[in-house]
This record gives structure tokens, C-alpha cells and sequence, in this order.
């Protein structure tokens, strides 16, 4: 369990001391947020705020599990390895994205093909490398029956997989790019769920198979390949989201951009799949999904009916035009996102009291 702690001080220590430096780099390049004209009138003072930040918590996250291994003697896993390949791909992604809205001025940076092919790329790979490196046991890093708090049901297959890996890769960094609207709302919602997978990491490396072979009944444990790492790696994430947090918060000194959040969901995404919880991670990142449906919501009914639903999508700039200050919008919607990894976790633990 050492692991755990160092990865997560070692994570908060390095943003909280390394992103003032990456503040000042970038605003030495000019590499400040370009604000949309439609957009909230309010975000207006926030031209020129560093952006990018998102290479604060990434590094931080792979030095952070590197030293960690180190201090510990410890091996790494391909659970884990594939996790933060995932981060910083989609990472790598995000900041192609964040330089072309930079250099060339250009608010939607990337074009669409261009950033679904990367996003592609990188996700196929994850996805085809989780069902390799099979263990002593033939455990992969994923599998290819769908899970809630374990899996269930039968195999979809490799191809159906890979499908559903991609949806989900996509689905979770979209929705945190969503929600990446006001000063630290994405950040703080992210801490909470890596807390979550930190915690799920350690009770099914605890109630694993491995250590339950005399059990009478199998469905008590659970079937995880590296369940200790994820929950390395969670924690590393953790701690440097929560470090960024502080250079993040209102009145954000930088913000972490597409390359930030299109990392922050990819590890959403890995960590859901390789721990076994894939429709899980619905729940306990429920306010990356209800944001993502207010857009859908929105841009539905308009083509329905010209008529709009919200003010303004995504959601948080419907209640900004209603007058609600950001902090204040920014705390209820971390309760609203505290109150689903509390019912998450709920759900997690009695999927595991019901089979026990």
C-alpha cells in the first residue's frame, strides 16, 4: 500500500511546485486561451490565461508512478503501463488540438477528422494491446465480456470490443472536454473519480481471486489482472489533479486546455476497463455524462424544432446566463458529482456484499 502513498504525494508535490514554472514558460510563448465570440461575455477576461496545462498533470502522473516503482522496488504492470499509454496518447491528441488554436488563431484548433483520427489511432491501440499479455493465470488487462462490478454475460468478441473500448475512450474524453468550461469544475470532478478507482483498486487487489482460492464460492472475488497498480495509478492521478487544482481554481492562473482533458478522460476510460467497470464508470463519472447529455439534449431538440432547451449548452453556461456566479456553479456541481461516487461506490460494494 506504500505505492499508493507515494504516488499520490509524489503527483500532488510536482504540479503544486511544477506548474508555476509551466505557467511562466507558457506565458513567455504567448501561448494564452483563445475565447470563442459566442461564448459566456464573462469568459472575455479570460483571454490570454495560460493554456495547456494538461502537460502539468500528465508528466507529473508518469513521473510520479515511475519514482514510485523505484522507491519501492516494484514492477510495473501492463494494466498500469496501458492506462497511462491511453492518458498520455490522448494527451498527445489534446495538445495538437491546443498549439493549432495557438499558433494559427483558430478557435476549434484541430479539424474534426484530423482529431477523431488521432483519438482513434490511439484508442484502437489500447484497446488491441489490453487483450494481450495474458498473466499466469490468462488474465489480460481487459476482457471481452462487458462488466458493471464484475463482468458478466458472455464474450463479445475482440472486434465488438475493440468497438466498445473505442465508444467508451471517446465518450469519456469528449465529456470531460464538455465540462472543461469553468475554472477547476473538470479538475475537481476528475479528483473525485480517481479517489473512487483508487479505492476500488485496493478492495478488489484485497478480495482478489488470487488470495481467495479456497473460497467455496468463486463469484466472491474479483478477476482483475493488476488491480494494485490501477489503484497506483488512480492514485498518482489523484494527487496531481489535486496539486493543478490549486493553479486551477477561480480565477484560474491556467487551464489545462484539450490536452488536459482529452488525458483526464482517457485514463477515465482505461481505468473503467482494465478494473472491470465499465458501466460502472457512468455513475461514478456522472456529471462528465449528464454535462456530455445536456449537449446531445440540446443539439437534438434544435434540429427537431429549432427551439432550444438550455440557454446554452454544455449545461454550466445555461445556469452562467442565468446569473449564477462561477464559483458558485462550480461547488453544486462538484456535490452533484461527490453524490454519484458516493452512489457509485454504493453500487460497487453491494454488487460485492450480494455475490459474497
Amino acid at each position: 500500500m506504500r505505492q499508493i502513498l507515494f504516488a499520490g504525494v509524489i503527483g500532488m508535490f510536482l504540479t503544486v511546485v511544477g506548474t508555476p514554472l509551466l505557467i511562466k514558460l507558457l506565458a513567455r510563448k504567448g501561448y494564452g486561451q483563445f475565447i470563442r465570440d459566442d461564448g459566456p461575455r464573462g469568459h472575455a477576461a479570460k483571454k490570454g490565461t495560460p493554456t495547456m496545462g494538461g502537460i502539468s498533470f500528465i508528466l507529473a502522473t508518469l513521473i510520479a508512478y515511475a519514482l514510485t516503482k523505484v522507491i519501492t522496488s516494484s514492477e510495473p504492470t501492463f494494466s498500469g503501463l496501458l492506462v497511462l499509454f491511453l492518458m498520455a496518447g490522448m494527451g498527445l491528441v489534446g495538445y495538437l488540438d491546443d498549439y493549432i488554436k495557438i499558433v494559427k488563431r483558430r478557435s476549434l484548433g484541430l479539424r474534426a477528422k484530423a482529431k477523431m483520427a488521432g483519438q482513434l489511432i490511439v484508442g484502437i491501440a489500447f484497446a488491441v494491446l489490453a487483450l494481450q499479455f495474458s498473466d499466469s493465470r490468462g488474465l489480460t488487462p481487459a476482457s471481452t465480456r462487458l462488466s458493471f462490478v464484475t463482468d458478466f454475460g458472455w464474450s463479445i468478441g475482440p472486434v465488438l470490443f475493440v468497438v466498445w473500448a473505442l465508444f467508451m475512450i471517446l465518450a469519456m474524453s469528449n465529456g470531460v472536454n464538455l465540462t472543461d468550461g469553468l475554472d477547476g469544475l473538470a479538475t475537481g470532478a476528475a479528483v473525485m473519480v480517481f479517489g473512487a478507482y483508487t479505492f476500488i483498486g485496493v478492495w478488489q487487489y484485497q478480495e482478489s481471486c488470487v488470495n481467495a482460492q479456497d473460497l467455496t464460492n468463486p463469484g466472491a472475488c474479483f478477476e482483475v489482472r493488476d488491480p494494485l497498480d490501477l489503484a497506483v495509478v488512480a492514485s498518482a492521478l489523484m494527487g496531481a489533479c489535486f496539486g493543478f487544482l490549486w493553479w486551477n481554481t477561480s480565477p484560474a492562473k491556467i487551464f489545462m486546455g484539450d490536452t488536459g482533458s482529452l488525458a483526464l478522460g482517457g485514463a477515465l476510460a482505461g481505468l473503467a476497463i482494465c478494473s472491470r467497470t465499465e458501466f460502472l464508470i457512468a455513475l461514478l463519472g456522472g456529471l462528465f455524462v449528464l454535462i456530455t447529455m445536456s449537449v446531445v439534449i440540446q443539439v437534438g431538440f434544435f434540429k427537431l424544432t429549432r427551439k432550444r432547451v438550455f440557454r446554452m449548452a454544455p449545461l454550466q453556461h445555461h445556469f452562467e446566463l442565468k446569473g449564477w456566479s462561477e464559483v458558485l456553479i462550480v461547488v453544486r456541481f462538484w456535490i452533484i458529482q461527490g453524490m454519484c461516487v458516493i452512489v457509485g461506490l454504493g453500487l460497487f460494494y453491494a454488487g460485492w456484499a450480494a455475490d459474497k
